[in-house]
């Protein structure tokens, strides 16, 4: 990237840092955990940003997904197969370090469950498989339909996930293990390693945003805009309109599920609401108000909304003030609120910029006369 496309991601780290040590001087650094789970949303909604506002698709089915991939990984942690401990597939998977021995935390008993890094791996293979299943025929379908094919999907989800008793029922799964990431990184929501996984989170959704960035700019970038503008002419134009859509609905995919497990994880726990339409419908609006097509937008405003909704400042109103803020902003601001802004202070800087020149200007000529 050139120093103009880095210096946004300097001065978003500049503030990054700049807010966690405002909030120790202020001895508010509970507010960390509500950011950290707020940033982790706005991947998902950095996701449908790609999917909605470059390839032009609609996805009410995204919060599935997240749900997919947060309870394949508590699933996996949390299940113990040390009944099978002596078979020869289960002593192969702990040589290849797949499956880990340790003793219960509670009745010290022995558990034998898979690594959070091999259960990670297997959500994102899961979520790959059901994405490239349900995206290749629902993406041939427009418009509304395509909406409702993704809803119905989310519906699915959570029915399986709210009647099935191995994956808790209406309870969910608690009791999922924190995340060691090696180099001392802890994904936990303990209030020891809080710091830390705020500047997790963060580090994981700039990554994202870089990615997302680059490949919005390349080649790929291009052919999904040319989707985004006019299908008929895109496939006119040579381009394969059937797997560019697929691809950015898999990479979506899997941002989400990613998404889901970290927070999973950071929470140590996961329940079947988070696969409800409602969620699935929140992460729209998100990517609507931050500006579809704005990949900082949809960062920085979701990120935003999610901590506020996150702390419960309007309590039961919270639902009806989100929904109210949502539409002034998408109303006003149909682009996002990055993009007004961002105009106005280049106006503000280029003002001030030219003014110092005339101020600089005459003062030299005054010199020389």
């Amino acid at each position: 990237m050139t120093p103009k496309k880095l210096l946004p991601f300097f001065i978003v780290v500049v503030a990054i840092v700049g807010l966690q040590l405002g909030l120790g001087a202020l001895e508010k650094e509970f507010y960390l955990t509500q950011i950290t789970m707020a940033v982790y949303n706005a991947v998902v909604v950095l996701g449908l940003c790609l999917l909605m506002g470059y390839a032009g698709q609609t996805s009410l089915g995204h919060g599935a997904f997240f749900a997919i991939g947060g309870y394949t990984s508590a699933v996996l942690t949390t299940y113990n197969l040390v009944a099978y401990r002596e078979a020869a597939w289960a002593k192969l998977l702990q040589d290849l370090g797949v499956l880990v021995a340790q003793k219960g935390l509670y009745d010290g008993s022995n558990t034998l469950t898979v690594t959070c890094g091999a259960a990670f791996v297997a959500a994102m293979v899961l979520t790959l498989i059901v994405a490239v299943v349900i995206g290749y025929p629902a993406l041939r379908l427009k418009g509304h339909y395509l909406a409702m094919a993704t809803l119905g999907f989310g519906l699915i989800v959570y029915r399986i996930l709210l009647g099935t008793p191995v994956l808790g029922a209406a309870d969910g799964i608690t009791g999922v293990p924190p995340w060691s990431l090696g180099f001392g990184l802890i994904l936990s929501g303990k209030s020891a390693v809080r710091v830390q996984n705020y500047y997790l989170a963060w580090t994981i959704a700039l990554a994202v945003l870089w990615m997302l960035l680059n490949l919005v700019h390349s080649r790929v970038g291009r052919a999904l805009r040319a989707i985004h503008d006019g299908e008929l002419a895109a496939n006119a134009m040579g381009i394969n309109t059937p797997r560019y859509k697929l691809q950015a609905f898999v990479a979506s995919a899997l941002l989400a599920a990613a998404a889901g497990c970290f927070v999973t994880h950071f929470n140590g726990g996961i329940g079947p609401s988070e696969a409800g339409s409602l969620k699935s419908v929140r992460y729209v609006a998100l990517a609507a108000a931050g500006g579809m097509d704005n990949l900082w937008g949809g960062l920085m405003v979701s990120t935003l909304l999610n901590f506020v909704s996150l702390r419960g400042w309007f309590g039961t109103l919270d639902n009806a003030v989100f929904g109210v803020l949502l539409i002034l902003i998408v109303s006003i601001t149909p682009d996002g609120p990055l993009k007004p802004l961002g105009s106005g202070i280049r106006r503000a800087v280029g003002a001030v910029f030219n003014r110092a020149r005339a101020l600089f200007s005459r003062k030299v000529k005054h010199g020389a006369a």
